[in-house]
């Protein structure tokens, strides 16, 4: 597996990746499914601030790991949020820490202090995948998003670099 930055054209197989996640889960509480220009922009919006990876296997986009703006005041700046997505039959094979580990670096080199990590609650797996690196519960939110008839919660996780 290799992990590079994102290139122009990844935008569509990293809307194979993502959508999945709106349209059966509450990883996201987006609700509506993104098409590649608007995810393009997304990516290209985030990218000038800070790394936007993917992980190819044999060719194969199987997940991407991204950083964006914490907060819009400049005080915040060296905050951001961090976020991995796996394609969906590709879990528990280590990809997420793949991506992590060089997105961590690169935001550590850029002047970067705090990592927060949202998660939507349950989910072990994320739970799992942050604290094994070095993240630790900073919050719960209860009840803040509504998807598929249900109130749901959020917690915060945050690494300090």
């Amino acid at each position: 597996m290799n992990v590079r930055p994102f290139r122009p054209g990844d935008e569509v197989a990293i809307c194979d990746i993502y959508n999945p996640y709106i349209t059966g889960s509450t990883a996201t509480f987006e609700e509506v499914p993104l098409q590649p220009p608007g995810m393009r922009e997304r990516i290209d919006h985030y990218r000038a601030l800070h790394p936007w990876l993917v992980c190819e296997d044999d060719g194969l986009i199987v997940g991407y790991s991204y950083a964006r703006p914490y907060h819009e005041r400049a005080a915040y700046r060296h905050t951001v949020e961090v976020s991995v997505y796996i394609r969906q039959g590709h879990g528990r094979r280590g990809i997420g820490r793949l991506l992590y580990a060089p997105l961590i670096d690169q935001l550590r080199a850029s002047g970067c202090h705090a990592l927060l990590a949202v998660i939507s609650l349950p989910n072990e797996a994320s739970v799992a995948l942050h604290e094994s690196l070095g993240f630790v519960k900073v919050g719960h939110l209860r009840e803040v998003g509504r998807k598929f008839d249900r109130w749901l919660d959020i917690g915060h996780w945050q690494r300090l670099l």
